[in-house]
């Protein structure tokens, strides 16, 4: 039997099973479609060819029109492992389990959709050709060491004082949450400082555990004692002279999200000047502001803004990228396309923070902290009747303990 007649039976399986399952098939309580997606290996390159485009276009059908879950093994068929190329009939999974490390094909911006959520699973023997790569993906076994047990004797001042500034009229909940991402994430203490016209609105509405403070100018801050800042989430830019000497004078490390980068994006030339570290955490839309050039793919675009500033940054999205100058690229693997809703920023900058406080580095806080948050919305989903539709920030923050657990 030649792989070509086992190709066809395959495609011809798949044929029947479109037939057999009807529009009503998987409704209710119907048992899901799991598709296992191990067609070719990752040495095959596009286009494909029949009878296997066949077996990819019915796989994807089934996808479409009747919820299967498609897992592909190694790397989805019709995608090149080295440039990440797809075919037009590429497989369309939902996760990808890679055996020893990813391929650099499973990583680019165009296999994005393609690789979905992307696992790997490591093989003691198996190691990327590269002694010393380029690339590594985040992920349990590469945190190990990073959070250590706490002691029994521990107290809350070992774990950090953060400050975040955030929050104006209207944007009242970005405060909130960015708080609570902190204290979620293990802060010892945590002060959220905020103008004065929506303290009382704040005050009443932060977590019990955060303590608030007025603010009649954010100058005032240089004087605080905070061990780490979060700055910028729902502050707007009424008040951007102040906070641009924030960024540049407070020696303490600090993570800059939504307003804090916009007025960054003013005055880029202040991140060269800083004195202390900075992690920075932009949305595509943010980096394009603080950094508009050529038009590059995300890695080449961390790579180089890390080569030119110095600085740590998160950049987000549906597979986060962490950079930061003659350090490897890190590559978040959790997360769903829920998470694409407001909120979200502001508990990963809390939860960032809170890590730094902890003693983790600005890199390694970054890792961690995408990492935490992209699981803790699997598990919300996966566990807790949330759905992609249905994700709120709030549920990122009610799972984060969950997602510890994994570490």
């Amino acid at each position: 039997v030649t792989l070509l007649e086992l190709y066809a039976e395959v495609a011809g399986e798949l044929a029947a099973a479109e037939e057999r399952i009807g529009g009503e098939g998987y409704v209710g309580t119907a048992a899901p479609l799991i598709i296992l997606d191990g067609l070719l290996g990752i040495g095959a390159r596009p286009p494909l060819r029949e009878p296997v485009r066949a077996a990819c276009r019915s796989i994807n059908r089934l996808r479409a029109t009747n919820g299967a879950h498609v897992f592909a093994v190694d790397i989805p068929t019709g995608l090149d492992g080295d440039s990440g190329k797809v075919d037009r009939d590429c497989v369309v999974a939902d996760f990808t389990i890679t055996i020893g490390f990813a391929k650099a094909g499973l990583i680019a911006d165009g296999a994005l959709n393609y690789v979905g959520r992307l696992e790997v699973v490591p093989l003691a023997d198996l190691h990327p050709p590269d002694k010393k790569p380029k690339e590594i993906i985040a992920s349990p076994q590469a945190f190990q060491g990073l959070l250590p047990r706490r002691q029994y004797g521990a107290y809350k001042n070992q774990f950090g004082r953060i400050g975040v500034v955030a929050g104006s009229k209207g944007f009242i909940g970005a405060a909130l949450m960015t708080s609570q991402g902190a204290l979620r994430a293990g802060a010892g203490l945590v002060e959220v400082f905020v103008p004065e016209e929506i303290y009382e609105i704040v005050a009443a509405a932060a977590p019990m555990e955060a303590m608030v403070k007025p603010v009649q100018s954010y100058r005032d801050l240089l004087k605080e004692k905070a061990d780490v800042w979060a700055v910028g989430p729902g502050l707007g830019q009424s008040r951007a002279a102040q906070i641009l000497e924030l960024i540049e004078k407070l020696k303490q490390p600090m993570v800059l999200d939504a307003d804090g980068l916009n007025i960054v994006s003013e005055k880029t030339s202040i991140l060269k000047r800083c004195k202390g570290q900075r992690l920075l955490t932009p949305h595509p839309g943010e980096m394009k502001r603080i950094y508009p050039g050529e038009k590059q793919s995300r890695a080449q675009t961390a790579t180089t803004f890390c080569n030119r500033f110095p600085v740590t940054l998160l950049l987000k999205g549906s597979r986060t990228i962490v950079a930061e100058r003659n350090r490897p690229l890190s590559y978040n693997t959790t997360g769903n396309p829920g998470m694409a809703t407001g909120g979200m920023g502001d508990v990963l900058t809390g939860v960032c923070a809170g890590l730094v406080g902890q003693g983790l580095s600005l890199y390694n806080a970054a890792r961690v902290g995408a990492w935490l948050c992209g699981r803790a919305a699997e598990i919300a989903i996966f566990n807790n009747g949330q759905s992609e539709q249905s994700l709120l920030a709030r549920d990122v923050l009610d799972h984060l303990g969950d997602a510890f657990d994994e570490l």
